[in-house]
């Protein structure tokens, strides 16, 4: 884990300064963008592990970039924000960032919390999302196909553009369809157990991943709440 390759976007330099020594002085590779075409070109170029993203940048803004990113690569993102209100958090949250931290922040705090993110994927057991995605069958249900191996889902003809998270998320819940998962099990089965953030961000993910799948079904019909309880995949399987 300490040979990964974490880069740091913020348009203040003291900022980028600290938070690289702290991550260079745990034997990680640090590199830096000031904005978010930079920060666009590094990313293609050193296909990083992680990148700590601040919110608030000059041009592209970070919760735009952020959905950018997770849009072509598949990589970890903590969010930097000097605004504490929750909302900021779920929005940050729900375009695929996996932590998010308010200014000012405690580097020592960063250092865990960067270390925390890459450890999920070692952690998590072979049943969920992060495993080998040869491991994991397609998945049909009436008109809904989940293929895990391309990463695709289609709804009938019709190719839905999901986040990697979106997608895990899906995939967690059409893989078991009927059962009932709480917002801690899914959190544990997407997000991982050293997931920091706040619970709300399945609330927000499955309120995506219902307009994507069935934007014009109120009440959904495939993910469906259940009241004090949580949320189920309602379909049948081909």
């Amino acid at each position: 884990m300490q040979s990964a390759t974490i880069l740091v976007v913020d348009d203040e330099a003291p900022i980028v300064e600290l938070i690289a020594s702290y991550l260079r002085s745990e034997g990680f590779s640090v590199h830096s963008a000031n904005n978010g075409q930079q920060a666009i070109e590094q990313v293609r170029a050193l296909r990083p592990d992680l990148v700590v993203l601040d919110v608030m940048l000059p041009g592209i803004d970070g919760v735009e970039l952020c959905r950018r990113i997770q849009q072509e690569f598949d990589v970890y993102i903590l969010m930097l924000t000097a605004r504490a209100e929750e909302i900021d958090k779920i929005v940050g949250l729900s375009v695929g960032a996996d932590d998010y931290m308010t200014k000012p922040f405690s580097p020592r705090e960063l250092v865990m919390r960067v270390k925390a993110i890459l450890r999920r994927s070692r952690s998590q057991t072979p049943s969920q999302p992060q495993r080998a995605a040869n491991s994991r069958p397609a998945l049909r249900y009436d008109d809904l196909k989940i293929n895990p191996e391309t990463h695709e889902v289609l709804a009938g003809s019709l190719l839905v553009d999901l986040t990697p998270r979106e997608f895990d998320l899906l995939y967690a819940l059409a893989e078991q369809p009927g059962r009932v998962f709480n917002r801690d099990q899914l959190l544990e089965r997407v997000w991982g157990h050293d997931f920091a953030g706040v619970d709300r961000v399945v609330d927000v993910h499955i309120g995506l991943l219902r307009r994507k799948l069935e934007p014009d079904n109120d009440p959904p019909e495939l993910i469906v709440t259940v009241r004090g309880v949580g949320y189920k995949f309602v379909a049948r399987r081909r």
